[in-house]
């Protein structure tokens, strides 16, 4: 396991990820306790330089034979590169460049939850059909923001929409006035918001305070996460729109182990934090069906083979790397319907796995090029 300890992705991926491997682990060795499986951690402080370094170690000296999470899509990007070289296998949660499934693709990497295409393609449709059809970004200065940006243009020309600028922060700022007050003066009626964790939670603390959320503009979360929810609280988060491939509150399954994952994290789960259990899960699965742990033979089980638990029913991992799910649009809860703890989202539809995902006819992916 190897995330972001102590930055802006420590709530939504963080310690609550090592609990939901531990949880997978615990479940695997029930049903099989002649395997062995050993659990390391490390932060990669969202530098693409550590994580090469941490998982370079792992794969070289103590003979780790997958690496999980990973969140960060510069890092994401540059751990690609070892996967490649040392021929071993990622399960990335919440990387979202496309560039991973893309023209990085690796027939080892697989990603399990979302790319800036599911994020933006659902929200962008359905807001621009609404009359919504003019768009300013404010997004986070590396690999993520600039990949959202980019996918998010490239859906709102082909819908109809128009983009009216960008700007983007750097990953440390505090202070998001000058980005917030470029937003308001574009004139779009959504301002999109390409950042994560604690830059969202403050970039969106500070738009209240600015009294922007009393103005006609419209914000929208391109990528938000139950733990930031939380941390803003519902006076500020209330009525936003986001989308997201798994959520605790969805059904009974997914309530049994949301409720389950807080009795051990005093948090309910985010979706990659979900992510996580269902992909090692599948991994684990792997190793057991066919005696070995060959990176090859496991991984060419794990692409025949459906995943299907609490996370996914029936989920594929498509040519590209990319596990093929339903995604969901909701709106955030205002307080007075909140029923219980976390309870924060209205789902408002179902995205089918279908129109969530891009074409693969689409694809930039060497291997999808190579099998046709």
């Amino acid at each position: 396991m190897v995330n972001d300890a102590t930055g802006p992705l420590s709530d939504s991926n963080g310690q609550g990820s090592v609990v939901a491997a531990r949880m997978a682990i615990d479940d695997f060795r029930k049903q099989n306790p002649n395997i062995k499986v050993e659990l390391l951690y490390a932060d990669h402080q969202n530098k693409p330089d550590i994580g090469v370094a941490v998982v370079r170690k792992w794969f070289d000296v103590d003979g780790v034979d997958v690496i999980a999470d990973v969140g960060n899509s510069a890092v994401g990007l540059a751990l690609q590169t070892v996967i490649r070289d040392k021929n071993k296998i990622a399960i990335y949660t919440s990387v979202a460049t496309t560039e991973l499934t893309g023209k990085q693709c690796v027939k080892t990497g697989f990603a399990w939850l979302h790319d800036s295409y599911t994020l933006v393609a659902g929200p962008l449709r359905s807001l621009v059909a609404e009359g919504l059809d003019t768009w300013f970004f404010v997004a986070a200065d590396y690999a993520f923001g600039k990949n959202m940006v980019a996918e998010s243009q490239r859906v709102l020309a082909r819908v109809g929409g128009k983009s009216l600028g960008a700007v983007y922060h750097p990953m440390d700022t505090a202070d998001y006035s000058s980005f917030l007050l470029q937003a308001q003066g574009s004139g779009a009626k959504v301002v999109a918001f390409s950042s994560v964790g604690s830059q969202l939670v403050n970039s969106m603390k500070q738009w209240r305070e600015f009294g922007m959320d009393a103005g006609a503009q419209r914000p929208v979360a391109q990528l938000l996460f139950l733990t930031d929810v939380h941390s803003m609280g519902l006076d500020v988060a209330g009525g936003l729109t986001s989308v997201v491939g798994w959520y605790w509150g969805l059904n009974d399954e997914t309530r049994a182990f949301g409720h389950r994952f807080f009795e051990l994290h005093r948090k309910m789960p985010t979706a990659p934090q979900a992510a996580v259990y269902s992909g090692l899960s599948h991994y684990l699965k792997a190793v057991a069906a066919t005696g070995s742990d060959d990176t090859d033979t496991v991984a060419r089980w794990m692409r025949e083979n459906s995943v299907d638990d609490f996370f996914a029913r029936g989920a594929k991992i498509r040519e590209d790397g990319k596990l093929i799910h339903d995604f969901y649009l909701f709106q955030v809860k205002k307080k007075s319907d909140v029923k219980e703890p976390w309870d924060y989202y209205d789902i408002v539809r179902r995205i089918p796995s279908d129109e969530a995902f891009s074409p693969l006819s689409e694809s930039e992916c060497p291997l999808v090029k190579a099998s046709h």
